[in-house]
C-alpha cells in the first residue's frame, strides 16, 4: 500500500455581499468553505499500469478531498436548473447562486493545484461551474459579482491550456480527462468571447475525436483494464456537449475524422450489451458485467445533447430506461437544457 498525502487548503471570506443576494441567510445559504489547494496523489496502485487498480485508501482519501466540490456542484445544478425553468423566485435565485460562486470566486479556488492528478482532476469541476453559470448569469442583478466570477473562470481555464500543453503527460493528453478540460474551456472561453479559449477547444475536440480507431473505440480508453468501457463513456460525455456547444458558437467540428463521434458512440452503445468488444482490447472482463458497478443514469447523460446532433430512434428509446438524465458537471437537467433547442 503506498502513502498519499492529501491537503485541501480552505479559505473564508468576510466580504460582504450585495443585500439582494447576502449568503448565510433564510433566503440564501452559505456555499462550503473555498477549496484553494487540492494536493493528492492517484486513486490507483504504483504497479497499475492500466490505471484500473485501485488504491482503496487512495480513492477514499481523493474522494473525501473532491466531496466539498461535489456537493457544491449538485447543489448549484438543482438551483440553476429552477432558474431556467422559470420558478417565481427565478431572480433571486440566480442572484444567491452568483453570490455563492462569487465566495468561491473572490477566494481564488483551486488556484493551488500541487500535484498533476490534482492538475487531471480539476477541468470537469470547472466545466460544472462555467454550466451552472450561464445558466443563471441573464438572469442575475450583481454585474460586480459576475465578473468576478467570469475573471476567477478566465484564470483557471488560461491554467488549464497551459497545463495540456505543457505538462500533462502523453497519455492522458488523449484520453478522458483532457476532453472534460476541453469542455470547461469552451464554456469559460464562450462566456468570456475569448477566441483563443474557443479555437483551442475545437483544435483540441478534434485532435480527441480523432484518436478513434475504424471501429470507434478510443485507445487510450481501452489501455483500461475492466474499467475500458467505463472510461469510453466518461469520455463520450464531455465529446458530445463540447461538439454541439462549438456547432452552436460557429466552429462546427461535426463529421470530423470520418464522423469519428458517431463511430465513438456507437462503439460503447453495443458494447453495454456484453462488454466483448472492450474485453477483448483490455483483456479484462468489464465492470459492469463482472459485479464491480452498474451502469447508472449520470453515465449516460450526454445521450440528450447527442440526440440533437444526430437524431437515433433506438437511442432515444434506450435512453427511456435512464431517464430523466442528469450529470451536475453537465449542469443539471439535460432535457432541460437542450431538448428546447
Amino acid at each position: 500500500m503506498k502513502a498519499l498525502s492529501i491537503m485541501v487548503t480552505i479559505a473564508s471570506l468576510t466580504t460582504a455581499l450585495p443585500a439582494s443576494a447576502q449568503v448565510g441567510t433564510d433566503n440564501c445559504a452559505a456555499p462550503p468553505e473555498p477549496v484553494v489547494s487540492l494536493n493528492f496523489g492517484s486513486r490507483y496502485t504504483d504497479e497499475s499500469v492500466t490505471r484500473s487498480d485501485i488504491d482503496e485508501d487512495s480513492n477514499a482519501a481523493v474522494n473525501a478531498a473532491l466531496a466539498p466540490i461535489e456537493h457544491f456542484l449538485r447543489d448549484l445544478s438543482s438551483d440553476a436548473n429552477a432558474v431556467i425553468s422559470g420558478a417565481d423566485d427565478q431572480v433571486d435565485r440566480a442572484d444567491c447562486v452568483i453570490a455563492q460562486m462569487d465566495v468561491w470566486a473572490q477566494a481564488d479556488a483551486f488556484s493551488d493545484l500541487g500535484t498533476i492528478t490534482a492538475n487531471f482532476s480539476i477541468g470537469s469541476r470547472l466545466a460544472g461551474f462555467a454550466m451552472v453559470y450561464r445558466q443563471v448569469a441573464p438572469y442575475s442583478r450583481d454585474v460586480a459579482a459576475r465578473q468576478r466570477i467570469e475573471d476567477w473562470l478566465g484564470r483557471r481555464i488560461d491554467e488549464q491550456m497551459a497545463f495540456w500543453e505543457e505538462d500533462a503527460t502523453a497519455g492522458a493528453k488523449t484520453g478522458n480527462l483532457r476532453a472534460w478540460a476541453t469542455l470547461g474551456i469552451n464554456l469559460v472561453g464562450d462566456i468570456r468571447s475569448d477566441p483563443v479559449a474557443l479555437r483551442w477547444s475545437a483544435w483540441s475536440a478534434t485532435y480527441l475525436q480523432c484518436q478513434a480507431l475504424e471501429d470507434g473505440s478510443l485507445p487510450q480508453e481501452m489501455r483500461r483494464g475492466k474499467y475500458a468501457l467505463h472510461y469510453q463513456l466518461h469520455a463520450i460525455a464531455p465529446m458530445v456537449v463540447t461538439t454541439l456547444l462549438l456547432e452552436k458558437q460557429g466552429f462546427s467540428i461535426l463529421g470530423v475524422c470520418d464522423n469519428a463521434l458517431d463511430r465513438i458512440v456507437q462503439f460503447a452503445m453495443e458494447d453495454l450489451t456484453t462488454g466483448a468488444a472492450s474485453q477483448a482490447y483490455s483483456g479484462k472482463v468489464q465492470s459492469y458485467f463482472d459485479g464491480t458497478e452498474d451502469l447508472r443514469s449520470f453515465e449516460l447523460a450526454w445521450i440528450e445533447a447527442y440526440l440533437v446532433l444526430s437524431p437515433n430512434s433506438e437511442l432515444d428509446a434506450f435512453a427511456d430506461d435512464f431517464r430523466p438524465l442528469s450529470h451536475s458537471k453537465l449542469g443539471g437537467d439535460q432535457a432541460l437544457l437542450w431538448n428546447a433547442d
